[in-house]
C-alpha cells in the first residue's frame, strides 16, 4: 500500500494557481487552460503513487517540476493533432498523407474565400440566389471540350460519394451489370459493392474475375437493367490469360439497348501522361468514346482537393443534382475554391504548377543531383552512413497500379540503430518525416519532397 504522506505533499489545484511559478503560465495561458492542465498532472501523480512507481524523492521532483510538467500538458492538449510531414516515400499520391498537395495559387484562392463573404450562392449579374455548381461548370466543359455539347459537371465530397450519388440517381430499385473483375475494394476496407447496395441498387455481377465478355453484359440485359457500370480497376492489375470489352464496346451496346454506361474512372486525369509511363486514359477519352456519365476524383491525377466529380449528359446530371443526397454530398467555398484555381492552372497549362503533376515530370537525373548533396552531408563520425541507389517511384493513390517511375534514392544506415529505430526517430522529429525501409535500409525519395525541405531532412539526419 502506497504511503499516505505521499498523498498529501501534492497541493490542491487553487494552491496550484497560486504558486508564482505558474503567474506567468496564467498570464500567457490563460486560466481556464492552465487549471485543466494541472488537474491532468496532479491526478496523473496520484495514479503513479498509487501504483507504487513513485517514492518520496520522485514525488519531491516532480513537484519541483510542476510549473513545467503543466506546460508541457497545455502545449500536448493545444497542438494540433493534423500535422504537416515531409513525404519522402516517393508515393506521390499517398492516401495516408492527404493525397495531393495543393498549388500554391489554390492555396491563395482558399485562402481569400475563407477570410471573408464570397458569391459561392449568389449571382452577382442579377442578385439573385446562384447556383454554387457554375464556379467548377464552365471551366470543366472548356478543359474537356464540351461546351457545344450537352453535357454537364457537378461536384460532391468524393468519388465514393460521386458513385453512390449515381446509382441512387439513376438506378434505384433497378439493377446495374458490372463485371466481376472490377468489384474492387479501395483503401480503409471499403469495398465497391457496398456502395452500390447503399444506393438501393442491385448488383447483378457478370463474366468471371479474369475474363468478361461483351455478350456477358448482354445476357444480363433485362427489364430491370438501369445502367452498365465500368468500374477503373484502381489498386491492383490482373494480367495473364484475360479479357475485357472496350468502354466503345459497352458504349454500343447501351445505345443499343438505350441504357446510359456509368463509369467510375476515378483518377481524374485531364493531362495526357502516357509520354511519362502513366498509362492511365483520362476523363476525355471517357466522353470521346461516348460514355454517358463519369465519376472521378479531385485529388488524384486531376491534382486537386478532395472532391468526386460526375460529367456527363445534361439529362442524367440534372438527375443526380435534383436527388436530396446531392445536397448531403455537396462540397464547401474552400473545395470550390481549390478545385476552381487547380482548373484554372490546368486551363493555363501550367501543369507544373500543380505539384503532384509536377512530382510525376520531375527527370530522375535532377532528383539525383538533389539525392547526392543531402547524402553528402550527412556525417559518418556519428555513426549514420548515406549513399545513392537507383529506386522507383509509384502513383498512389487508387492511380495507376502498374506504373512507376525512375528515381533515385538517398539510403541511410546507422552503426548501432536498427532501420526501424532510424525510420522510428524521423517520424519523432518536429517536422515528421516519413519515409521507407528496404534491405535493412531506409531510404528516402526526394521526388516527393519539396526541394526546400531537403534541409531539414539534414537536420534531421544530423539529430540521429
Amino acid at each position: 500500500m502506497p504511503d499516505a504522506a505521499l498523498f498529501r505533499k501534492l497541493p490542491s489545484v487553487d494552491e496550484v494557481l497560486r504558486l508564482a511559478t505558474i503567474a506567468g503560465l496564467l498570464a500567457r495561458e490563460g486560466l481556464p487552460a492552465v487549471t485543466e492542465a494541472a488537474r491532468v498532472v496532479l491526478a496523473r501523480l496520484r495514479d503513479e503513487i498509487a501504483a507504487g512507481t513513485l517514492g518520496e524523492k520522485e514525488v519531491d521532483l516532480a513537484l519541483g517540476g510542476l510549473a513545467e510538467a503543466i506546460e508541457r500538458q497545455i502545449r500536448h492538449v493545444f497542438t494540433y493533432s493534423l500535422r504537416t510531414v515531409i513525404n519522402a516515400t516517393g508515393v506521390i499520391l499517398h492516401t495516408n498523407l492527404g493525397r495531393a498537395p495543393l498549388s500554391e495559387p489554390a492555396l491563395m484562392h482558399v485562402m481569400q474565400s475563407a477570410r471573408g463573404f464570397s458569391n459561392l450562392e449568389f449571382d452577382l449579374n442579377t442578385g439573385a440566389r446562384g447556383k454554387r455548381d457554375v464556379h467548377a461548370q464552365q471551366l470543366f466543359s472548356r478543359l474537356l471540350d464540351t461546351e457545344s455539347r450537352k453535357t454537364q459537371t457537378i461536384v460532391v465530397n468524393n468519388c465514393a460519394a460521386a458513385v453512390l450519388l449515381a446509382l441512387n440517381s439513376l438506378a434505384e430499385g433497378g439493377e446495374v451489370i458490372v463485371s466481376r473483375g472490377e468489384l474492387v475494394e479501395i483503401g480503409g476496407s471499403f469495398r465497391v459493392p457496398d456502395v452500390m447496395g447503399k444506393a438501393a441498387a442491385t448488383l447483378r455481377e457478370v463474366g468471371t474475375t479474369n475474363r468478361t465478355r461483351i455478350a456477358d453484359y448482354e445476357k444480363a440485359i433485362n427489364d430491370k437493367t438501369r445502367l452498365l457500370l465500368r468500374v477503373h480497376r484502381s489498386n491492383f492489375a490482373i494480367v495473364g490469360f484475360t479479357e475485357q470489352p472496350g468502354i466503345e464496346e459497352l458504349v454500343a451496346l447501351g445505345r443499343k439497348h438505350d441504357i446510359p454506361v456509368l463509369e467510375d474512372l476515378g483518377n481524374g486525369s485531364l493531362l495526357d501522361l502516357r509520354g511519362i509511363g502513366i498509362n492511365e486514359s483520362g476523363v476525355a477519352d471517357s466522353l470521346r468514346a461516348g460514355v454517358d456519365l463519369i465519376t472521378y476524383s479531385g485529388d488524384k491525377l486531376l491534382g486537386g482537393p478532395q472532391a468526386g466529380t460526375l460529367t456527363g449528359r445534361a439529362d442524367l446530371v440534372t438527375k443526380c443534382r435534383s436527388n436530396p443526397l446531392f445536397r448531403a454530398l455537396r462540397v464547401d467555398k474552400l473545395t470550390y475554391a481549390a478545385l476552381e484555381a487547380t482548373l484554372l492552372d490546368h486551363l493555363r497549362g501550367q501543369h507544373d504548377a500543380i505539384p503532384a503533376l509536377r512530382m510525376m515530370r520531375i527527370p530522375a537525373d535532377d532528383i539525383r543531383a538533389r539525392a547526392e548533396v543531402l547524402s553528402k552531408a550527412v556525417n559518418p563520425s556519428r555513426g549514420l552512413f548515406a549513399g545513392v541507389v537507383h529506386g522507383e517511384s509509384v502513383i498512389g493513390g487508387g492511380t495507376a497500379p502498374t506504373a512507376t517511375l525512375p528515381t533515385f534514392l538517398v539510403a541511410v544506415t546507422h552503426k548501432e540503430l536498427s532501420a526501424d529505430e532510424v525510420l522510428a526517430r524521423l517520424r519523432r522529429n518536429s517536422q515528421p518525416i516519413i519515409a521507407r525501409i528496404e534491405e535493412g535500409r531506409v531510404l528516402l525519395d526526394l521526388r516527393t519532397v519539396f526541394p526546400e525541405q531537403d534541409s531539414a531532412i539534414v537536420e534531421a539526419l544530423s539529430a540521429i
